[in-house]
C-alpha cells in the first residue's frame, strides 16, 4: 500500500511541476491563437506538425482560414466566424486542414473568442483534434448503413416479385361458375405480407380454391407462402379430402426450418349433373360467408386448428351444394380485423357489404374498398378476398 501511495503522489507531482510550456507544445491536440481577424499569433508544436509548417511560416503570416480547404473556407466565412462572433464560442466543427503537399487532415475544431476589459474582441483561442479515425469510422458506418438499406430494398423487391408469383392476377375461367378475387398489401408502402389465394383444376369439373394467411411480412413470409401454395397443389393430386390435405400441409410446415404458422380455408368444388358440390375445411382461418339466393349471408363451415403449430391437429369438413344465385365469400382476417383507432371493421360491416348483393366482382371490389376506406386508406394488415357464385338460372 505505501508503494501505491508513493506512485500516486509522484504522478500528481509530475502534473504540478511539469513545464507549462512543454504541456502546451506537446499536448495531444493542436492549440493556436489568432487575432480577431484570424491571423495566427501562436501555435503549439502539435499543430505545426499536423499541418507540416514551422512557426515562421505560420505566426504573423497566415490566417487559420488559409489552412482550410476551399469548402472549409466557405463554411468558415458563412457559419464558423459568424457563430463565433455572435455566441463567443463554437464546438466540434468538422473541417479539413490542408498540408503543403496537398494532403488533408480531418479535424474537429472548437474555438473561443476572448474580450478585453472594454468588451472588444481580443484573441481567438482554437483547439484542434485529429479526427482521422473518427472520420474513417463515420465513413464505414455510412457505407454499412447504405449497404443495409440497399439490401433491404433488394429484399423488398425480391419479396414483391415472389408475391406476384403467389397471387394469380386473374382467377381462371370456370364454366358455369363466376369467380373474382383481390389482394391489397398493408400500409402506405404496400409492404408484402403473407396473405394469398389460389384457384386451380385437379381434374375435369374438379377444382380447388384456397385463401390463406402466413404470419408475418417480408421475404420469409413470402417463402413460406410459396411453400404452402405449391404443397397444396401437389397434395390435391393425391388427396381428395380437404381435411387430409390440411393434415399433410401441417406436417410439412412443422418440418420446415421456419417457425411461421399459417391459416387456410380450402374448398373443393365438383360439378356434376345437378350442379356444384362444395366441401370446405379450415385451419385457423375465418369462416367463409355463404349467401344463399334470397337469404342473408351466414358463416359456412367449422373452425380447425392453426397450421404449423400442433403435432396432431383436427380438421373437420363441411359439405353442401352451391345452387344458382348462391355466393361464397372467402377472406383473410385483414378484413374483419381492419382497425380505425380502437374500432374494428368487424363481422357486421362484412355481412352488410355481402348482403348488398351483386356478382362476385362487385362484392369483392365493394368489400376491399370499404375495408380500406374504414382505415383511412391505409390498411394495417393485408387483405385477400375471393368470391364464388353460381350464376342465376335463366
Amino acid at each position: 500500500m505505501p508503494h501505491k501511495n508513493q506512485a500516486r503522489e509522484a504522478f500528481f507531482d509530475a502534473l504540478v511541476y511539469d513545464d507549462p510550456v512543454q504541456l502546451y507544445e506537446r499536448a495531444p491536440c493542436g492549440f493556436l491563437s489568432t487575432t480577431p481577424d484570424g491571423v495566427i499569433v501562436k501555435a503549439n508544436a502539435t499543430f505545426r506538425t499536423w499541418v507540416g509548417r514551422d512557426a515562421g511560416e505560420l505566426v504573423g503570416t497566415m490566417s487559420f482560414v488559409d489552412l482550410l480547404t476551399p469548402g472549409g473556407r466557405i463554411y468558415h466565412e458563412t457559419h464558423f466566424a459568424p457563430t463565433l462572433r455572435m455566441h463567443g464560442s463554437v464546438r466540434e466543427i468538422a473541417l479539413d486542414l490542408l498540408r503543403p503537399d496537398g494532403s488533408r487532415l480531418p479535424v474537429l475544431v472548437s474555438a473561443r473568442l476572448d474580450h478585453d476589459d472594454q468588451g472588444e474582441p481580443r484573441v481567438i483561442r482554437i483547439a484542434v483534434f485529429d479526427a482521422t479515425d473518427r472520420r474513417q469510422y463515420e465513413r464505414e458506418l455510412l457505407l454499412a448503413k447504405q449497404a443495409a438499406e440497399e439490401s433491404a430494398q433488394r429484399a423488398r423487391a425480391y419479396a414483391r416479385i415472389l408475391q406476384e408469383t403467389l397471387i394469380p392476377p386473374i382467377p381462371p375461367a370456370i364454366p358455369m361458375l363466376d369467380l373474382a378475387a383481390a389482394y391489397r398489401p398493408a400500409g402506405a408502402d404496400m409492404e408484402v405480407g403473407g396473405d394469398f389465394y389460389d384457384v386451380f383444376a385437379v381434374g375435369e369439373e374438379d377444382y380447388v380454391v384456397v385463401v390463406g394467411d402466413v404470419c408475418g411480412k417480408g421475404v420469409e413470409a413470402a417463402v413460406v407462402t410459396a411453400l404452402v401454395r405449391h404443397t397444396l397443389r401437389a397434395l390435391a393430386v393425391t388427396h381428395d379430402a380437404p381435411s387430409a390435405m390440411l393434415t399433410r400441409l401441417n406436417v410439412v410446415l412443422l418440418q420446415h426450418e421456419s417457425d411461421r404458422f399459417c391459416t387456410v380455408a380450402l374448398v373443393r368444388l365438383h360439378r356434376d349433373a345437378e350442379g356444384w358440390s362444395v366441401v370446405l375445411s379450415t385451419g385457423g382461418h375465418p369462416l367463409p360467408l355463404l349467401r344463399r339466393a334470397g337469404e342473408a349471408p351466414a358463416p359456412f363451415g367449422a373452425q380447425g386448428a392453426l397450421l404449423g403449430v400442433f403435432d396432431e391437429p383436427k380438421f373437420s369438413e363441411t359439405a353442401s351444394r352451391l345452387l344458382p344465385g348462391d355466393l361464397l365469400v372467402l377472406y383473410t382476417d385483414g378484413v374483419t380485423e381492419g382497425r380505425r383507432g380502437e374500432e374494428l371493421y368487424g363481422d357486421p360491416r362484412l355481412r352488410a357489404v355481402v348482403s348488398a348483393g351483386g356478382d362476385p366482382a362487385q362484392v369483392v371490389d365493394a368489400l376491399v374498398a370499404d375495408v380500406v376506406a374504414f382505415q383511412d386508406d391505409v390498411p394495417r394488415d393485408d387483405i385477400a378476398v375471393l368470391a364464388i357464385a353460381v350464376p342465376p338460372a335463366g
